[in-house]
């Protein structure tokens, strides 16, 4: 069964002829009334034409579709880049009837390489066309690049006896980075909502879930995350106790497609939640955190089932944060593997080698030195992560 889309929206996916292997390359969701939306966006720098198109629409707080393309991501390319990127707004609107100004823009692909928008432009009406309710599986894979799986996911909650339905969509599989990670990201909702709330909404949301994840480290220049909500449902999130409502299943909502970039993450055999607790405060706790998920001798020593937690104190000692060494506990799952700062000895070393085979678990760190904590998800960097992007445009 196809996730749902939420009410008035339509979504479409096809092969316009961008990339060269005939798959789905462009895509378009679309709300038959304007919505609010709120964005974020990514902090590299040097940001993409169509990063930098939605950060100055975004201030209307009102979007209708937004198109998305795979295979270019418009980035490096000057003011031609800016152009193509408006031509592409400019060519969805035209066809759906609505001003240009309602039309944001996200691509993923190669940087530097100029955007093909005359196939782009030829290729709208045939993408308008084929805008449906049960349409959202074909647009999440026209935005895949080296992912594996399409990423969907819709949840069903109630306020005012009526039910509202949420739908992300979203990509990712490599240049996965801690603020922002390394994606396209679309939230559809039937709600209304106020835009400054919403916004705020959206970005704490972003931090508890997109933003605490890692792959390779590395952050693109075109990451977007955007949610669009039309009102459709007949639901106002007004109060406090719907507001609440909201930004749990938002919470869960991402949290759940997090998961699933890491999962699906370049030549990924491992899931692993990296947890971080009883620190002296939570940003301690997130800085060990993120040392820790991103150390690639870490990494690699969960790809060879290797209980190597001396990597891991080694990591937890660089990330400039005061700490005891003398009192810090490290567990793989339930196993115990280092007390007070030293290794637990052989047996236990042998149990935790059986957790490293497991495909998800848990590495906890307990530093015993506060109550700060927070996690991270990461995974293993295996020998087809070099293969993937050794040949990335090839």
């Amino acid at each position: 069964m196809k996730p749902d889309l939420p009410k008035g929206f339509q979504a479409s996916g096809i092969a316009a002829g961008i990339k060269k292997n005939n798959q789905k390359d462009l895509g378009l969701i679309y709300s038959t009334v304007p919505a609010t939306v709120a964005g974020v966006f990514t902090k590299n720098q040097i940001k993409a034409a169509p990063v930098q198109l939605c950060m100055n629409r975004i201030s209307s707080s009102i979007c209708q579709a937004i198109i998305v393309n795979s295979g270019n991501a418009n980035c490096c390319t000057g003011d031609q880049g800016m152009k193509d990127a408006e031509l592409m707004s400019a060519a969805a609107a035209k066809r759906l009837g609505i001003s240009s100004d309602l039309v944001f823009v996200a691509s993923t692909g190669v940087i530097g390489e100029p955007m093909p928008v005359q196939t782009i432009e030829a290729a709208v009406p045939h993408l308008v066309k084929h805008l449906s309710p049960h349409g959202v599986e074909d647009l999440a894979r026209a935005i895949m690049t080296t992912d594996t799986i399409p990423k969907v996911i819709s949840k069903t909650t109630e306020a005012d006896g009526l039910p509202y339905i949420m739908t992300g969509v979203t990509k990712g599989s490599g240049m996965i980075a801690p603020n922002m990670a390394t994606m396209l990201c679309i939230i559809a909702t039937d709600v209304q909502a106020d835009s400054a709330w919403l916004q705020t909404t959206l970005s704490q949301s972003v931090s508890g879930s997109l933003n605490r994840i890692t792959i390779d480290g590395d952050m693109s220049t075109n990451d977007t995350v955007l949610l669009m909500a039309n009102g459709l449902s007949g639901v106002t999130i007004d109060t406090t106790e719907k507001k609440a409502s909201f930004r749990k299943s938002l919470d869960a909502l991402l949290q759940e497609l997090a998961r699933m970039l890491v999962k699906d993450g370049e030549g990924a055999t491992k899931l692993v939640e990296i947890v971080v607790e009883n620190a002296p405060t939570e940003d301690a706790a997130r800085r060990i955190a993120e040392t820790v998920a991103g150390s690639s001798l870490v990494k690699t020593a969960i790809f060879g089932e290797d209980a190597n937690w001396g990597r891991i104190m080694a990591a937890v000692g660089r990330a400039k944060v005061p700490i005891d060494p003398d009192r810090i506990d490290i567990y793989f799952d339930d196993v115990q593997m280092a007390k007070y700062g030293m290794g637990c000895g052989k047996p236990a070393e042998a149990a935790a080698t059986e957790v490293l085979k497991k495909p998800e678990f848990t590495i906890r760190i307990n530093l015993n030195q506060g109550s700060g904590r927070t996690s991270m998800i990461t995974c293993d960097l295996s020998v087809d992560y070099v293969k993937i992007n050794a040949d990335y445009r090839s």
